[in-house]
């Protein structure tokens, strides 16, 4: 990498990582430090390439796609998380909007590398489905089938999510 890639590399990661911190950190499941490990590993690989690409953003997030839902992961980043029993329905002290956050989190811990990151594209990224589906090499029917049944899991994992006028209330 010459001066100019490198000067050019270093600006855009200045201003770009929050949001990529953002994105990491809802892929990793809501595990800060292995956020930071996922955008490093990207911005690396984004580095190598660095004089090759057009226009580095999209790189670098479909690197971390295929990065976290990459099958040769080390087991210990695809441990799941035991998680106790929630307690009863808290009472209107503020707290509803963190409690449903933790149990946001808790549940995406608990599902597959590749149904978080179908779900991020398509709810966080607000991304359209084939455009999910370009970004993760797969069929549109993949991302749709996918993102049933991911829900269907973060249902079971976590049956409050399913009251939509409490999550509505806790959004206000």
């Amino acid at each position: 990498m010459d001066a100019a890639d490198e000067r050019h590399f270093r600006e855009f990661v200045e201003t770009r990582s929050a949001a990529l911190m953002r994105l990491a950190y809802l892929l990793a499941g809501g595990d800060q430090h292995a956020a930071e490990d996922l955008l490093q590993a990207a911005l690396a690989k984004t580095a190598a390439r660095w004089a090759s690409i057009d226009n580095p953003e999209p790189y670098v997030r479909r690197v971390m796609y295929h990065q976290q839902a990459s099958w040769w992961r080390p087991m210990w980043r695809r441990r799941e998380t035991q998680v106790t029993v929630l307690p009863e329905e808290p009472g209107d002290d503020g707290t509803s909007a963190v409690d449903l956050r933790l149990t946001v989190r808790r549940a995406l811990t608990r599902i597959t590398a590749r149904q978080r990151a179908v779900l991020v594209l398509r709810f966080f990224e607000d991304l359209p489905e084939a455009e999910v589906a370009r970004i993760l090499g797969c069929s549109v029917g993949t991302v749709r089938s996918t993102t049933h049944r991911s829900l269907a899991r973060l249902r079971e994992l976590a049956p409050e999510l399913n009251d939509l006028k409490a999550v509505k209330e806790v959004q206000r």
